[in-house]
């Protein structure tokens, strides 16, 4: 009998989502940075394990938003809680719940939505400091399921696997078979270059960025692609294009390797940087790059 379920995947900025979607799945389909806010928009991740098909839904870091750009992220966020059956919490292992955690949480027990709660990181505490976490949390609610893990490493996450399977319900598939993600290949590939802004640059410059792609061709052998990355001021387009370009040309090589491993053919990256002041204020130019939520 086969059975499916949607499940999203919530929690602060930096708490290891898109790490912990990527091992659940077993591939790369969300970008990591150690950098918080780095997912944008919700990503959707299929996982088809024998009759079972979960479809997690990795979703911004819940934040106070300081920009139009940031209350789209937060719209992100309730889109993708809506209509789910079950949510995974992910939460620092090293830390006591916040008042993040404790939003989420008390939303949840309203709703009576099933709850696992995921602590991650657990590499950089002791046991004694996760039990210690493990006891404050529970003092806030009765979960479906406690899960340690080490989503980088990979530990504990099949064991969040099997608990997140008794929450499938039977029913038939959405996507098929061999899916991994609904997410266009255009944004894919946007996805891969500003995560390699992301490692490379300054603190501040990639979050003002946005990678637009204007030409995604596949010819046969090869896929063509360029992209534009926006910034919002002259003095960031010096820094990202680079002293004779070589940050440029860094940022294109790291996304292009991806590229290629991902889609499964060699990949001609063609990259340009533009300027476009304070675009993280306009919702015209957010909807215009494509960083916007569905269900507005």
């Amino acid at each position: 009998m086969k059975k499916t379920g949607f499940i999203a995947i919530v929690g602060r900025p930096n708490a290891g989502k898109s790490t912990l979607l990527n091992a659940l799945l077993g591939e790369k389909v969300a970008i990591v940075s150690k950098k918080p806010q780095t997912t944008r928009t919700k990503i959707t991740g299929i996982l088809t394990k024998g009759d079972n098909q979960f479809v997690f839904l990795d979703t911004p870091g819940m934040h106070k938003p300081k920009t139009r750009l940031g209350r789209h992220m937060i719209k992100s966020i309730n889109s993708a809680i809506a209509g789910v059956d079950a949510v995974i919490l992910v939460a620092d292992a090293s830390y006591p719940p916040g008042d993040i955690e404790k939003n989420f949480i008390e939303s949840f027990k309203k709703s009576g939505m099933p709850m696992i709660l995921a602590l991650n990181k657990t590499d950089n505490t002791s046991f004694a400091g996760v039990a210690k976490t493990v006891n404050e949390y529970a003092s806030l609610a009765d979960y479906f399921a406690v899960v340690p893990i080490c989503a980088i490493k990979n530990e504990g996450c099949d064991i969040l696997l099997e608990e997140a399977e008794k929450l499938l319900y039977e029913g038939d598939w959405i996507f098929s078979e061999d899916e991994l993600t609904d997410q266009p290949e255009r944004k894919i590939a946007s996805e891969i270059i500003r995560e390699k802004l992301l490692r490379l640059l300054d603190n501040e410059i990639p979050h003002g960025c946005a990678v637009v792609i204007e030409e995604f061709k596949d010819e046969g052998k090869m896929l063509r692609i360029r992209a534009e990355i926006f910034c919002e001021r002259a003095s960031h387009k010096r820094i990202i294009i680079g002293k004779g370009g070589e940050m440029l040309k860094k940022i294109g090589s790291y996304a292009r390797e991806d590229m290629e491993a991902f889609f499964g053919t060699k990949v001609f990256l063609d990259l340009w940087v533009k300027v476009k002041e304070n675009w993280r204020e306009s919702d015209f130019i957010i909807n215009d790059f494509g960083i916007n939520d569905e269900e507005d």
